[in-house]
């Protein structure tokens, strides 16, 4: 386990867990708000009136254990591998599909898509080479930068295979986040805001425009992750008095 990721403070990671959370359900059309994302993260209960439906509803909470076991594999400094991919579909699809955790059986397209994604028969050695690929890449690479633009690539390419027949594109930014986290970075939380930037990355497959986003983002991220350490050594200090 890294120095960073030991540093990173508890109320961090639920803070991390509620936008990612109500940001990647947002990108794909959930309507919970934040505060509602917080309640049911936190207290396990979506507040009345919402307005919001059981599948909402379950897209949000599945996150909290694609999250916890995220952080278990973390902490075992388990490389990214195709059955932990399979876990965390597995884990954000719970009660939502039938095939949770395996991958698609029939052909798939993405909504306003120009490309054809892969086809089933494709698919697993298609991830296989994706995740292998990407290991070799963040063992041989220098720089932080371009662990980053590795990070970045993969995702752009997993989207485009989509390999799940539903929730491609929540494993997609959790799995990215894995990586992030387990090689130092920030979690890089895509706001639903901007999801027709990033869809447009996506898309066009321009990965130096998605280091260029990536980087402002997780450079507002770190100041973020500083602020909760301050209240972190704050309440030590308040203990300590």
């Amino acid at each position: 386990m890294n120095t960073f990721f030991k540093s990173i403070t508890s109320d961090y990671f639920e803070d991390i867990l509620v936008r990612l959370a109500h940001h990647s359900a947002g990108i794909e059309g959930n309507t919970i708000s934040l505060p509602a994302t917080v309640s049911i993260i936190v207290n396990g209960t979506l507040p009345t009136g919402s307005g919001a439906t059981v599948r909402e509803f379950y897209e949000i909470e599945n996150h909290k254990h694609a999250f916890d076991h995220m952080i278990t594999h973390l902490i075992n400094g388990d490389q990214l591998s195709v059955n932990l991919i399979k876990e965390i579909h597995g884990d954000l699809t719970d009660r939502l599909q039938y095939d949770k955790g395996q991958f698609k059986k029939n052909e798939n397209m993405i909504l306003g898509a120009e490309f054809q994604t892969s086809s089933p028969t494709e698919t697993p050695m298609l991830i296989t080479q994706l995740v292998d690929n990407l290991n070799y890449r963040l063992e041989q690479v220098q720089t932080n930068e371009d662990k980053l633009i590795a990070i970045l690539d993969t995702h752009i390419q997993f989207e485009r295979i989509h390999p799940f027949s539903d929730g491609t594109g929540r494993t997609g930014r959790m799995i990215m986040n894995y990586s992030l986290l387990q090689e130092g970075f920030p979690p890089l939380i895509i706001e639903k805001g901007t999801k027709s930037q990033y869809v447009e990355l996506l898309a066009t497959q321009d990965v130096d425009s998605f280091l260029s986003f990536a980087t402002n983002t997780l450079e507002k991220e770190t100041k973020r992750m500083i602020a909760f350490q301050n209240m972190e050594q704050e309440k030590i200090k308040e203990i300590e008095e």
